[in-house]
């Protein structure tokens, strides 16, 4: 009597060889600010071809338009942006307001100018809180023990296992609608990503020769990973940051726009597209021009993060 061993029960592979939990992470990776901010830039390029080197230039040009803008733009707007005028509502494109006005009076452009603040200039600090925080995250990772290590990387996983979207939506409701609870929100959401990256990152080169050989010199690991390991592995970050400066602005938007945002009367670019909604037909101003400038600065964000991408990647150099 022949006895026959069954084989464990996998995950059946679909016609691309992909198995459904890979299907999974592929999606989540794709709805993360990062996934976004390299679809848009992919496909632009796609789009460009051979003329992706002239985009880059457009893009760095257009990205440090959108941040002195952001910057000086409360300064510049030509009315009060909160100061409501009921006698000039719904306003069409004139001389007196390049952009019209809102159903409360106020000047699209103004509001647009100061929203730049709001949207532009949070999105970059949660990128770089949110790095600093993966990061730093990353490194007690790699230095605990294994078991600690091990709990760190699934605690990720929990919170990769939702889109940013949807996991900064429930975070930023719970806490409140304001601006505070949406940087917050958006942090929890997007550390994770950096975090796994560097922990892969500094795994392997902790493995590397120049750092055995600093051990055996009696050099510690944690000076070893501040001052040789870390350094050298900052391209990839620097790449995950930029990247995800574009997924942040539409996630920003976006939270604004489902009212989890700062609240009325705040410039933000998601509430104004909200706002001008129910006016898309007779006053379409109101939502077409924030709109715009999200598409814009989603853009300009994302090409210039692939950008970065290719200039800090010699091999992408030579293709060009």
């Amino acid at each position: 009597m022949t006895l026959t061993s069954t084989p464990p029960e996998t995950e059946a592979p679909d016609l691309d060889g992909a198995t459904p939990a890979s299907r999974a992470t592929r999606a989540s990776e794709w709805l993360s600010p990062a996934g976004l901010g390299g679809g848009i830039s992919r496909g632009l390029r796609g789009l460009f071809g051979h003329r992706a080197a002239a985009l880059d230039r457009v893009a760095v040009v257009v990205s440090i338009l959108l941040v002195v803008i952001a910057v000086i733009g409360p300064f510049i707007a030509p009315y009060d942006p909160y100061l409501a005028n009921p006698a000039d509502a719904l306003l069409p494109p004139s001389a007196a307001h390049w952009m019209g006005t809102d159903d409360a009076g106020r000047d699209v452009l103004s509001r647009l100018l100061v929203g730049a603040a709001t949207t532009l200039l949070a999105a970059v600090a949660v990128v770089l809180i949110s790095t600093v925080v993966g990061v730093l995250i990353a490194c007690a990772a790699v230095l605990s023990p294994r078991g600690v290590d091990a709990t760190i990387m699934r605690i990720c996983d929990i919170f990769m296992a939702l889109p940013a979207m949807v996991l900064a939506l429930g975070i930023a409701a719970a806490l409140g609608p304001s601006l505070g609870s949406v940087v917050l929100a958006m942090v929890i959401a997007m550390w994770p990503g950096t975090t796994r990256l560097v922990r892969g990152i500094l795994r392997v080169t902790m493995n590397a020769a120049y750092v055995e050989s600093a051990r055996v010199n009696g050099i510690s690991r944690f000076w070893t990973l501040v001052r040789h390991v870390l350094p050298n592995s900052l391209d990839s970050v620097y790449v995950q940051a930029s990247m995800e400066i574009s997924g942040a602005v539409v996630l920003m938007a976006g939270l604004a726009y489902l009212g989890v945002g700062a609240p009325p009367p705040s410039a933000d670019w998601g509430a104004m597209v909200a706002q001008g909604r129910e006016y898309i037909t007779t006053a379409w101003w109101v939502a077409t021009f924030p709109g715009l400038a999200i598409t814009v600065a989603a853009i300009a964000f994302g090409l210039l993060g692939d950008a970065i991408r290719v200039r800090l990647d010699p091999s992408l150099r030579r293709k060009r």
